[in-house]
Order: structure tokens, then sequence, then C-alpha cells
């Protein structure tokens, strides 16, 4: 049998982070095991080895795999003839950019959750590193992982909303209300302490998703913004509700709200695209329809697997309509995505591998600019700044 039709092995991935208490570790793990291409290792799953350990003994992880730090880790595996193909970074925000080079530079794939730095800097530093390298590097932008956003990209780029005029991007979430970080909650710990989180609060944490999805599905660049940054909750010195303008280059304009700390929603990620010719609606929280209203007709809802999808919409479903899908299949989707673009690296088929639109490191130098210029705004009280 020729090596062409073999089925591939499964990718062998390893995680730094994601230890006891962790929330999206156990995401990414799922997400890596849902479409069966990645097996997990080896882990760093926290900063204290004994920790680590006993993370790597619930996850089923060879006891001589659990490694006290992320150096160790890399230096081991990149000696290890059946070593991890990729690793997975899914540590507090400030800890993204060593741990990635650290791994880039031992010659292994990097999966990093967002925001993919702290720093525009380190964003542009890891960005020539991966260039350098050839490695795959992906960012887990989940939520252009869900069918019905492939499919709304895919309508826009074919022209069915004419010529884009409005996007109104918006992230509403409450659970950062109250001083949830003094009652133990390792999530609020972290991503409240801009020694961990960066110098952006929920920008950083859901404003990035927002953006990167606007820009996901649209294709437009961003000219100019005007930020307000602001924070509520006594004691706290990172942002927790954002209102942002947007300038587009071609002429399109928009506008951006993410914030912690509005009671009543819960993850209300919505986009809604204005065209020429029509407009398209979507809810994370409802994911498997796709609202299209085309000028002078009657709106129709898209379903997801449903009838009237793209190619891009199916390829991303896994089980048929009416039967909802959702975060995780999302994830998964990225997941796989990144698979097929780790093997393609892997063979040499360096063209296939560049060829998918997944979220990469230019998404990740994006969203970094992005925080960077809207904090430079809110500082300056609100006026216009350049991308």
């Amino acid at each position: 049998m020729s090596q062409h039709h073999e089925t591939p092995r499964r990718l062998r991935l390893g995680m730094v982070g994601g230890g006891q208490g962790a929330f999206i570790g156990g995401v990414h793990r799922i997400a890596a095991r849902i479409d069966d291409h990645f097996e997990l290792v080896a882990g760093a799953f926290a900063s204290d080895a004994a920790r680590s350990r006993a993370a790597a003994a619930e996850l089923h992880v060879a006891e001589e795999r659990a490694y006290p730090d992320y150096r160790a880790m890399a230096e081991a595996e990149s000696q290890r003839p059946d070593g991890i193909d990729v690793v997975a970074i899914v540590t507090p925000n400030h800890l993204h950019f060593e741990v990635a080079k650290v791994f880039l530079e031992a010659g292994i794939h990097v999966i990093c959750d967002k925001p993919m730095t702290t720093t525009l800097e380190d964003a542009r530093t890891l960005a020539e590193l991966v260039e350098r390298s050839g490695l795959f590097f992906g960012l887990t932008h989940n939520y252009s992982g869900y069918p019905l956003v492939r499919q709304a990209r895919d309508m826009v780029a074919a022209g069915e909303l004419g010529e884009l005029r409005v996007v109104q991007v918006e992230y509403p979430q409450d659970w950062l209300s109250t001083r949830l970080e003094d009652s133990g909650v390792k999530q609020a710990e972290w991503r409240t302490d801009p020694q961990r989180s960066g110098p952006a609060g929920c920008l950083g944490d859901i404003g990035t998703h927002a953006y990167h999805l606007a820009r996901f599905v649209t294709g437009l660049e961003l000219e100019s913004l005007a930020a307000d940054m602001h924070t509520f909750v006594e004691g706290r010195v990172l942002d927790e509700n954002v209102h942002m303008m947007l300038r587009f280059r071609g002429g399109a304009r928009g506008m951006l709200w993410s914030s912690q700390v509005v009671p009543g929603n819960e993850n209300g990620l919505k986009l809604r695209v204005y065209g020429s010719q029509g407009g398209l609606e979507w809810h994370q929280e409802t994911p498997n329809r796709l609202f299209h209203s085309p000028l002078g007709e009657p709106s129709r809802i898209l379903t997801r697997n449903g009838p009237g999808l793209g190619e891009a919409a199916l390829a991303a479903s896994r089980i048929p309509p009416g039967h909802p899908e959702g975060y995780l299949e999302a994830f998964a989707q990225l997941y796989t995505d990144f698979a097929e673009q780790v093997r393609a690296h892997q063979a040499g088929r360096q063209a296939a591998a560049l060829a998918a639109n997944t979220p990469g490191v230019t998404d990740g130098v994006d969203g970094l600019a992005f925080i960077t210029r809207a904090l430079e705004s809110s500082a300056a009280g609100g006026g216009w700044v350049d991308m």
C-alpha cells in the first residue's frame, strides 16, 4: 500500500498549562480529541512540579513525560524519537511569548491561546521567529471555527451583501460584576491581574475575540479606532467595559462593545454586517442559525448543515441539522484544520500549509496592534488613532 493512502497517525500533542482548576486547558483537550487527530502525551501542566505530576496522572500522561517546567519539556521532547509534534499553550497571557519562543526554537509546532502575547513588540518578534523557523503557529480564535461563521465569511467574499457599509460586534458578559478574584476563583485572579493578563483586561480577554470575528467574516482591514475603556469595580486596575468606534479601509464604519460587568449576559458575542445589498446577523449563544436579509426581500434563516450552505460551512459540520453543535465543536474544527496544516508542514507541502484561512501569527500581531492602539486612544480621552 502506498504511503499516501495510509491513515496518518495521531499527532503527538504536548500541553503547557491547563492543570487542575484551569478552564481553557480542558477545552483544548476535548477539542483536540473530537476528530481524533491528536493524542496528549506530555505536559508541563502547572508551574509547580508536584501539581504538574498530579495533573498528568489524572490525564493519563506517562510519569516520565510530566515535566517540572516548559523548558525541560521542550528540551526533552525535541530529543525523543517519539517526541511531541505540537505543543498547546494554555497558560495565563504573560507566559505565551516565552513558552512559544522556547518550543519554536526547539523545532516544535505551536498552538497558542489568544491573545498571542501581552505586547506588540513581542508579537512581532514571535512572527519573525515563526517565519524564520518555517514551523506552524495556530492561534485559537475559536469563534472562527463555527460553520455558520464560515458561511457568513463566504457570503461576504462572494459579494452577496454588496459593498460593506456597517459592522457591529458586541461581546458582553457579567461574571466580573463583583470582586470574584477575592474569593479564590483562579480565572478571575489572573484575568484581573496586569502582571499575568497584560495591560488590557476585558479588551484582551474578549474584545480581541469580537475584533477577530469582525475581521474574519468581513475581510476588512481596520484603518483607525476611537476607544473608551473603563473600570467600574473598586480596586481593579484593568478595563472591564470597552466602547469603540471603528473606521475600516474602503469606507465601512463599525462599532465594538465588550464588557464583563453587565448583569444578565453570559457569553453574548454577536456580529451584524450590513452592505448595500443586504445584511447578516449571527449570535454565538444560538450558533446554529445565521440571519440573512437581502435588501427588499423577506429575511431568511440559514441553519447549520441545512439547505443553501456553501462548502466551507458544510465541511465544518459533524452531525445532521437540528442537532445543536456549539463551542466545543467549533474549537475542534480549528484543531482539525491545524492538524491538516501540521501534516502539510511535515510532508514538506508548504503551499498547502499556508493556504488555510485559520487564525495564525499574523492575526496575533493584528490583535496586539488593536489592543495597543485602543489603550493609546482611551488614555488620550478617546480620540481617533490610526492602526
